[in-house]
């Protein structure tokens, strides 16, 4: 009988309150902004529960569409775009958007006797070849945190960021830009990757970007040259990336450039990235999209 009652008052108050529901112990209050009010301080809410494989299977899932994936045992959201998680492993930032699982954390140590993660930064594997596509990872520009743009289906904005951690209208978007400085920030930060303690800096917890120094000696210890031949067969295990181009946005094949936190000194508005093409690091625009290889400080 109790439940009927309290049926008839959802319902009451459903039509009552222009399409409105309240779900708990006082069905005849809701919140005025809420269209569904549920109430209770003894239960939670329960959303969808699906593997990955499910979760990717929905067919055109609705932008705010929300579920609780039970591969990563993570709530994700449909941003329209991708599927994003803020939650993950603790030995990341609390706010790094995966774009698919967390990036496994397994170490090597190098012939310079430093050590380094296995794998690029959203890699699902260790490379087993250079042009191994699930080893190439996400694409970061300089500088930026692990908001959503580093997903290769992240979408693009003209909008320059204005904010260090990115959390304005451009969150989660890849920022192209043409001309000097070609940087996806107004103004320009050059220590936003600085160190484990830098603002973006997006490696699990007690990693951070390389320098360029710390890149050219380990090439140096490549049996197979400073290239890409040497990169893949090191302990690393380097592949050749594809890389997004800084004035469009657009994907450039596989060349297998790695960001450093370096500036060159004569032109601050650039930075070191190294490249396996050529066997070396080069200036490039910070608005690059290149792939992450996170070293233990």
């Amino acid at each position: 009988m109790k439940k009927i009652i309290l049926l008839v008052a959802l319902i009451t108050t459903c039509f009552m309150s222009f399409a409105q529901l309240k779900v708990g112990n006082n069905p005849t209050t809701i919140a005025a902004s809420a269209m569904l009010d549920v109430e209770s301080t003894t239960k939670g809410l329960l959303p969808p529960r699906m593997t990955t494989t499910e979760r990717d299977a929905i067919a055109s899932p609705a932008a705010g569409l929300v579920i609780y994936n039970t591969t990563i045992n993570c709530l994700e959201y449909y941003n329209a775009t991708i599927w994003v998680s803020n939650c993950g492993p603790s030995n990341y930032t609390n706010g790094t958007v995966f774009c698919g699982s967390p990036t496994t954390v397994v170490d090597v140590v190098t012939a310079t006797g430093r050590t380094w993660m296995d794998r690029n930064l959203g890699a699902a594997r260790q490379a087993t070849r250079s042009d191994d596509a699930p080893s190439f990872g996400d694409l970061y520009q300089w500088g930026r945190r692990s908001d959503g743009h580093q997903c290769r289906i992240s979408p693009v904005t003209a909008t320059d960021a204005t904010e260090n951690t990115d959390l304005s209208t451009p969150h989660g978007y890849f920022i192209p830009v043409s001309g000097v400085p070609q940087d996806w920030r107004s103004p320009q930060n050059g220590s936003l990757w600085q160190g484990v303690s830098g603002v973006n800096n997006p490696c699990p917890a007690g990693y951070r970007i390389p320098t360029a120094t710390e890149f050219i000696a380990e090439a140096a210890t490549w049996s197979g040259g400073a290239g890409s031949l040497g990169g893949f067969g090191s302990p690393l295990k380097l592949p050749t990336s594809t890389t997004r181009s800084a004035s469009t946005g657009a994907y450039v094949g596989a060349t297998g450039r790695y960001w450093t936190s370096e500036h060159p000194f004569s032109f601050p508005y650039l930075t070191y990235a190294y490249d396996l093409q050529v066997g070396y690091a080069q200036n490039f625009g910070r608005a690059e999209g290149f792939s992450v290889r996170c070293i233990k400080d």
